[in-house]
């Protein structure tokens, strides 16, 4: 691909680098944004600068946040006793969005996977552990997806807990064996949610 400019240019690879834009897409879009009022451009701009330096993570689940606290932590109606274990926080939206969950979350920031060099020591397991430990938790809900490194996951994690007197459970299997939460239709993953199972259950099936 030629191009008249090298401001163009270096524009145009900087935006193919995010998920899912290839060149031609990536150039559609910033020829987009040159023809948007600079104002607007610079809107775009500050917007990001100020999401990737000011954003925080949640200290008691780590999901992003604005705060210390994420709006869901923060909020009274909310059961913290009760605590969904989720990938990232594409999962905690996807699950918000079905409105038949109340309680917590827990954020691990991924999932083990040797393949991609992942461990558990990677992940933020050890504030969970903790937070189990402390008796601050009843109920243990494993919302990874249905993949070998999701079960791989909630199976380590279970070990980790089982010392413990929490209640596991897992989501049902209206979610298909292999498929990632964020793409679920939320009829289906809420009604995942409330159907939960037993993990023990899960591990016989």
């Amino acid at each position: 691909m030629d191009f008249s400019s090298k401001l163009l240019e270096n524009a145009v690879n900087e935006m193919a680098q995010l998920p899912g834009i290839g060149k031609r897409t990536a150039l559609r879009l910033v020829l987009h944004l040159l023809k948007q009022p600079k104002e607007q451009t610079e809107l775009l701009s500050t917007a990001l600068d100020k999401m990737r330096s000011e954003i925080n993570f949640c200290k008691n689940c780590h999901n992003i946040s604005d705060k210390d606290l994420c709006e869901i932590c923060s909020n009274p109606n909310r059961d913290g006793r009760l605590i969904c274990v989720v990938e990232d926080i594409r999962d905690v939206m996807a699950i918000e969005n079905t409105s038949q969950y109340r309680g917590h979350y827990h954020v691990l920031g991924g999932k083990i996977s040797p393949m991609d060099g992942v461990g558990p020591g990677d992940l933020n397991v050890p504030t969970l552990v903790e937070k189990v430990k402390t008796a601050k938790v009843d109920e243990l809900i494993f919302a990874l997806s249905s993949t070998m490194e999701g079960d791989t996951t909630n199976f380590y994690i279970y070990r980790q807990i089982e010392p413990y007197e929490v209640l596991s459970t897992t989501i049902a299997r209206g979610i298909s064996v292999g498929d990632e939460l964020e793409y679920a239709d939320e009829v289906t993953l809420g009604r995942s949610i409330v159907n939960r199972i037993p993990f023990e259950t899960s591990l016989k099936s």
